[in-house]
């Protein structure tokens, strides 16, 4: 197999998303994954109010199955087409596999979303929360500037992760499969997974699985995306950094979310939390525009950095025999 192709494809998508930025949405798998997500979810999690025909356990399990047969056909359309793409030129299957790959990657998009919340903070509190709440979940009408900064920053650091370096540790691993399947189980957890009553439908149990699965397919890409926040930001990884990093994690709900957003809290000296939730580096100083701009900048640095090594970690694996013929 010549792999060149393949280790061109992680530069090549990104320097697709910079130069061209995201397909419009009648063509963009993402956006037909959430369209299938919804319209499956819609189906699957009960009415939040009336009688429940089926138990919690058979919701779990229903919900479960319809991911997995959803996760399967994903696998199965990346994987032909990424079969058909290695049997072209080289140069061909390179540029193909960096266009297949690109719609799986978002960093543009995300470095100016949060940039058009600082620049709408400007306008006034209320226009940075509007803005704001194109990125987050959270209730953001009581939150005040430095708060939607920090969400901002915040929804950043976790989204190089899962709109990123993710989506390239495992196309690295397993190829355009891979990367499609994680940008899959991502889509559904934003859309399945936090629990609660959304669009008069109950995801209490309707969304474990969906929530699960993702936190899997995070866990060590998401300490790598930390491990790279540092390595870019030039600091001393030694033990009482980690052992600080390892800390503030440990104080977010989400087993994955904390490392990248606790790094990032870290790395600027800043401090970061959502209001009732957590808080960290709660010593940090509150947030500044310009650490918006910092925060960005050493985002660029990270996705940058995670396709360089993943095109040469594929190259020195070809090197050694280690890519499927």
């Amino acid at each position: 197999m010549n792999v060149w192709p393949l280790a061109a494809a992680p530069l090549l998508a990104l320097l697709a998303d910079r130069l061209l930025g995201e397909p419009a949405q009648r063509w963009h798998p993402v956006v037909w994954m959430g369209r299938w997500l919804a319209w499956a979810g819609a189906r699957l999690a009960p009415p939040a109010h009336g009688r429940q025909v089926l138990s919690p356990a058979r919701v779990f399990w229903v919900a479960a199955a319809s991911w997995c047969a959803m996760a399967v056909f994903v696998w199965a359309v990346a994987d032909l087409l990424q079969e058909w793409v290695l049997t072209q030129p080289p140069l061909l299957t390179a540029l193909a596999l960096g266009v297949a790959l690109k719609p799986l990657l978002a960093w543009e998009l995300l470095r100016a979303e949060v940039l058009a919340v600082e620049e709408a903070l400007a306008q006034g509190v209320a226009s940075g929360q509007v803005r704001l709440a194109r990125l987050v979940s959270r209730d953001v009408r009581a939150l005040d500037a430095v708060q939607v900064r920090e969400g901002a920053i915040e929804s950043l650091a976790e989204n190089l992760n899962d709109s990123l370096v993710a989506p390239l540790f495992w196309f690295a691993l397993l190829g355009l499969p891979g990367a499609a399947l994680y940008r899959f189980a991502n889509t559904a957890d934003a859309m399945w997974g936090y629990p609660g009553v959304r669009g008069g439908r109950d995801w209490q149990w309707a969304g474990k699985w969906a929530a699960r699965a993702d936190d899997v397919l995070s866990w060590l890409p998401a300490r790598l995306t930390a491990l790279l926040l540092a390595a870019c930001a030039g600091r001393s990884m030694n033990a009482a950094f980690w052992q600080q990093l390892g800390q503030q994690a440990l104080r977010t709900p989400s087993p994955n979310g904390g490392w990248t957003m606790g790094a990032m809290a870290l790395l600027l000296g800043v401090r970061l939390g959502k209001p009732g939730v957590y808080a960290l580096n709660e010593a940090g100083r509150a947030p500044q525009p310009e650490d918006t701009q910092r925060a960005c900048a050493l985002g660029a640095r990270v996705a940058w950095s995670a396709a360089a090594m993943v095109s040469g970690a594929l190259l020195v694996a070809g090197a050694l025999g280690a890519l499927p013929k």
